[in-house]
């Protein structure tokens, strides 16, 4: 039967994501609309979004973290444009993001010196094969797979090499070792639930003396380009932006950062988004048509939460068989406006992806279980109809 409790919020898509709860228009009318980002008062705004960001996050004194164009694509790009091809590059890839960094080191840049450790959907590479005397790309979570690494035990500390790290869906729900990191990135629609178009980036010092000491034989575009005469620019990372920021972005994040703030900082997010995984979590334990996507529960995602159909005979359907199936599900359940963007990532195997991130109210998730079920049913007996 259809069931009787709703979501309050059905806003699981991974992204852009669900609000913080209560928020509404109101949040933004400080917003610094029709002035100069350049101004005093402005810049101090764009500043208060690193400064609030660093202390939230535990980021050591010694990194420098700014604000960049393009979402963390362009955050994280940049990092690659400015600093590969010093040395040799491994690079991992379990997802479509990472293999998208496959793509830009290999056919873009054209990196003469790179090995690639991939894995198929739901699982990791092997880790203990990685060289740390190279650089090492690597996403954190893989969002269109749910899956993570578990930790960052398997990062040399001894290294020779940088760790750049695609972080956009772990920052602010998964405790990162910052000392591992030497790039970090993410971008401000993610476990906040900030508006598009602006990423962060986070420098170690090791990363600083990269971009100080090493000139790529290839040109960079404007926005890419983080040093001036083979020194840093500093003023990137104290609010003065490459390119003009939305002001009415600016203050959305600082909104949630304010949120972020009342709810237990760092430790409160992380148990925000682990509590919707565990909810989640009980459920496939009980439901014998899904199971998660990433077998090893040690790198189930807490936010970009991945699930297969493990019903025999929807599993034998061909791809785009199962495919259909899910937009199927996706489409009933929007209908009756208790999810929002649930099916799998386009590049991934079919199923469903829902976000856990700390935004989203756990009492949501709890609803949102029985109409899953309850879509699986109703779309499973048109199958039986069609084929009888």
């Amino acid at each position: 039967m259809k069931p009787i409790d709703r979501p309050q919020r059905p806003f699981f898509g991974s992204g852009p994501t669900a609000k913080r709860p209560g928020w509404s228009l109101s949040a933004l009318e400080g917003a610094m609309l029709g002035r100069s980002h350049r101004d005093s008062v402005a810049k101090a705004r764009i500043n208060d979004v690193i400064v609030r960001s660093r202390k939230l996050l535990g980021i050591p004194d010694d990194y420098r973290l700014g604000i960049l164009p393009a979402s963390d694509t362009g955050a994280f790009e940049a990092a690659m444009w400015s600093m590969l091809g010093a040395r040799g590059t491994d690079l991992l890839a379990w997802e479509s993001f990472g293999k998208e960094w496959v793509t830009d080191a290999t056919k873009q840049l054209k990196l003469k010196d790179v090995r690639t450790h991939g894995a198929d959907y739901g699982a990791l590479p092997d880790l203990g094969a990685v060289d740390f005397a190279r650089d090492v790309v690597f996403t954190w979570n893989g969002t269109t797979s749910g899956v993570r690494v578990p930790d960052g035990t398997w990062i040399a500390d001894d290294r020779e090499g940088l760790t750049l790290c695609d972080a956009t869906s772990a920052v602010f729900a998964m405790d990162l070792p910052w000392s591992k990191l030497d790039v970090a990135t993410w971008s401000w629609q993610k476990v906040l639930g900030g508006e598009a178009q602006h990423g962060m980036l986070a420098l170690s010092p090791r990363a600083v003396a990269r971009l100080e000491s090493y000139q790529p034989s290839w040109p960079l575009p404007k926005i890419f380009r983080l040093t001036k005469g083979g020194k840093l620019i500093e003023g990137i990372f104290k609010g003065e932006t490459i390119n003009t920021p939305s002001m009415l972005a600016v203050e959305d994040a600082l909104d949630g950062l304010t949120w972020a703030e009342q709810v237990g900082g760092l430790k409160g997010l992380i148990a925000r988004s682990e509590a919707n995984l565990e909810a989640i979590a009980g459920w496939v334990e009980e439901t014998a048509w899904v199971d998660f996507l990433a077998a090893d529960p040690a790198t189930r995602s807490c936010t970009s939460i991945c699930l297969k159909i493990a019903d025999l005979t929807v599993a034998s359907f061909t791809d785009e068989d199962q495919q259909k199936f899910v937009k199927d599900m996706a489409s009933l359940l929007a209908k009756e406006k208790v999810a929002f963007d649930i099916a799998g990532y386009r590049d991934a195997p079919p199923g469903l992806r829902i976000w856990g991130g700390a935004t989203v109210d756990v009492e949501d998730m709890r609803a949102l279980l029985p109409w899953l079920t309850w879509a699986f049913t109703e779309i499973r007996s048109r199958v039986d109809v069609d084929a009888s």
